[in-house]
C-alpha cells in the first residue's frame, strides 16, 4: 500500500507546481486602455494586470488618493502584493515627492513581467515624465532583494516571493492589494493572505485595494480589519479601504 501512497504525494506535488506556474504559460497580450495607458491582458483568465478602463486612472485613485496622500509630511513604509509592470510603485514616487514624503518601499511580486513587456508599457510618456524614465526602467533592472536608494528619499526594494510566504510583522505603513480579481484567483483573497496583511502592518495602519466584493469585505473583518467603502476608479462603482485597530 505503500506505493499507492507515494504516487499521491508526488502527483499533488506536481500539481501544486503547476498551479503556482499558471501564469507563466498563459496567453499575455500589450493593449491600451481608455486612458490611453497600457496593460497586460491574460487572454485565457480574460484578466489585466490594470483596469481597462484606465490602468493609470485606477492606479491614481485607488492606492494614491485614497492610501498614499492620507500620509502627507510623512516616512512612509509601503507593500505592494503584486508588483507587475511597476506602475504603481512608480507613480508613488513621482507624487511622494509632491506629498513631501520619504518613502520606503517594497513590491513583491511571485512572477515578474519581462523585459519586453517592461519595454511596451507606456507611463513614462503618458505621466510626462521623461525626466524620469531612468528611475522607471531602475525599478525592473535592479536586483531582487536587494534594497535600492532610487532618490534619497525613496528607498526601494523587489522581492521575488508568492504572497502565501510573506511573513513581516508590523512593518509596514501601508498596503497597496493588487492582486489578480477574485474571480481568477480567489485564493489571493482568502482569510489566510488578509491575516498575513493584518500583521505585516503596524497599528494604525491602512490597506487599499480595487476589489468591492462582499466575500472580501468578510475575509477582511474577520481577521481583524476595519473596512470602509469608498468611491471606485473608472468602470468600477467601489473599492475598499481597510484599516487595523
Amino acid at each position: 500500500m505503500a506505493k499507492p501512497k507515494l504516487v499521491l504525494v508526488k502527483f499533488g506535488l506536481l500539481l501544486n507546481i503547476l498551479i503556482k506556474r499558471t501564469d507563466l504559460i498563459l496567453n499575455r497580450k500589450i493593449i491600451h486602455t481608455r486612458d490611453g495607458s497600457t496593460t497586460i491582458h491574460i487572454e485565457e483568465w480574460d484578466e489585466c494586470y490594470h483596469s481597462r478602463f484606465g490602468a493609470i486612472q485606477e492606479a491614481q485613485h485607488v492606492f494614491i488618493k485614497n492610501g498614499l496622500s492620507l500620509f502627507e509630511n510623512n516616512v512612509v513604509s509601503i507593500l505592494e502584493i503584486g508588483f507587475g509592470t511597476g506602475l504603481n510603485a512608480f507613480i508613488t514616487f513621482l507624487e511622494s515627492k509632491k506629498l513631501y514624503q520619504t518613502i520606503d518601499y517594497t513590491g513583491v511580486e511571485a512572477y515578474p513581467v519581462s523585459a519586453e513587456e517592461v519595454r511596451l508599457m507606456n507611463y513614462v510618456s503618458e505621466l510626462n515624465a521623461e525626466h524620469e524614465s531612468f528611475f522607471f526602467e531602475k525599478m525592473h533592472e535592479c536586483n531582487w532583494e536587494e534594497p535600492i536608494i532610487l532618490r534619497e528619499d525613496f528607498l526601494f526594494t523587489k522581492r521575488k516571493q508568492f504572497f502565501a510566504d510573506i511573513d513581516d510583522f508590523e512593518k509596514f505603513d501601508l498596503i497597496y492589494f493588487d492582486a489578480f480579481g477574485f474571480d481568477v484567483q480567489p485564493e489571493l483573497w482568502s482569510t489566510a493572505i488578509f491575516q498575513k496583511m493584518y500583521d505585516a502592518l503596524k497599528p494604525k495602519s491602512v490597506l487599499v485595494t480595487y476589489a468591492a466584493r462582499g466575500v472580501v469585505k468578510r475575509n477582511m473583518v474577520e481577521v481583524g480589519f476595519t473596512v470602509e467603502k469608498l468611491e471606485g476608479p473608472p468602470g468600477k462603482r467601489e473599492m475598499f479601504r481597510a484599516r487595523k485597530g
